[in-house]
């Protein structure tokens, strides 16, 4: 192949590859080493940045036991191909940065987490984007917000908030530094989100016996106000929050929250779970309803896991837990539009197969940079 194309002019391999969607260009430059070169140029990225973004689920790789991710990569999946184990491998060695770790994206920008170059003790905060190999360096942070803090991006504007219990840094891209506020939680926020413009997140409000977890919800534009946090919450909603067990958010499509967590077979404080369950919040009309279940020959590979981990968003959530060796996929019939939602093995995953992954959706674009 790489004699092939090493022989056609230049005009016809553009018309070639413009007639391709994002995805088959991407899958190319995986073939031979000559493609990647050429589909990398200037001119190529130039022609494909008005091409559809190509949805991806991305893996976070483990912060410990880095030899299962021996080369500075991100893993990604195409929960659209038929096929349920083939994976893409963007390189991140272009980065002047040792130990790069992927945590969000937006837009087709991706975040990470590096060591610093000037001290084994600090983590630099990047936005980047792998196909075009152009990053920035965000404003210098301490490294306890690296270890404790939740990155969020705005997908509106991509303005890049970290965010805990005691405080919010707030960073806009117009600026060279980071805006501190407040945050005055009750506890660690668990699983924070952006949806319009609102951060919500779900805070423990219990006891150290027993758990009792709130919904708090927080305008991006009252980040200033020491009153920004308000709890989210109706006479209606009665029992929402008690019947699942270690409950976390995703962000739904549109104006829904997704909130995930194991079906309780009781009220009691050891109780079981039956299955996971996936519920959605309309914050246009404040109703609750059910999303998803997961089928119980599914469920019965999480039954034993204390853990398990839940990523993605919009109509598609990825599961892992230990010792499973493969991610199981919700979809909702937003997407497969047969009216039913559909279940399904992810395989291949990268590293052994045998971690507790966590990871993110990433909108692969040619046309963003940071």
């Amino acid at each position: 192949m790489e004699n092939i194309f090493s022989n056609l002019p230049q005009d016809i391999i553009h018309q070639i590859f413009t007639r391709l969607p994002l995805r088959q260009v991407l899958i190319c430059r995986s073939v031979a080493r000559n493609l990647h070169t050429l589909l990398s140029s200037n001119s190529f990225t130039t022609l494909f940045s008005a091409t559809s973004p190509f949805p991806l689920l991305a893996l976070r790789p483990p912060h410990r036991h880095n030899s299962l991710f021996p080369s500075p990569s991100l893993h990604l999946f195409d929960p659209s191909s038929d096929n349920n184990n083939i994976w893409l491998h963007f390189s991140l060695s272009f980065l002047p940065f040792p130990s790069p770790h992927p945590i969000a994206s937006s837009n087709g920008i991706l975040y990470l987490w590096a060591d610093s170059p000037f001290s084994d003790c600090n983590k630099v905060l990047i936005a980047c984007n792998p196909l075009t190999r152009i990053h920035k360096v965000l404003p210098q942070l301490g490294s306890a917000w690296s270890r404790h803090g939740s990155v969020l991006v705005d997908s509106g504007c991509n303005r890049v908030i970290v965010l805990n219990e005691l405080a919010a840094l707030c960073y806009s891209g117009g600026t060279d530094s980071w805006l501190k506020f407040s945050s005055n939680l009750p506890s660690k926020p668990r699983s924070p989100i952006i949806i319009g413009d609102s951060v919500l997140a779900l805070c423990d409000v219990g006891t150290p016996w027993r758990s009792q977890w709130k919904l708090f919800i927080c305008g991006l534009n009252n980040l200033k106000s020491s009153q920004q946090w308000v709890t989210l919450e109706k006479p209606e909603w009665r029992d929402v929050f008690d019947i699942l067990k270690r409950p976390r958010l995703l962000k739904g499509l549109g104006n829904v929250v997704l909130m995930i967590g194991g079906l309780k077979s009781s009220f009691s404080l050891n109780a079981s779970c039956s299955t996971i369950l996936i519920l959605k919040l309309d914050l246009s009309s404040f109703e609750w309803g059910e999303a998803g279940r997961m089928p119980l020959e599914m469920f019965k590979c999480f039954q034993e896991s204390s853990k398990f981990k839940v990523f993605g968003g919009g109509s598609r959530v990825c599961f892992s837990a230990k010792r499973i060796g493969r991610l199981a996929l919700w979809e909702s019939n937003e997407i497969s539009g047969n009216g039913k939602e559909e279940w399904k093995w992810i395989d291949g995953v990268p590293g052994n197969g045998d971690g507790l992954y966590r990871g993110f959706l990433f909108d692969a674009r040619l046309d963003s940079s940071p």
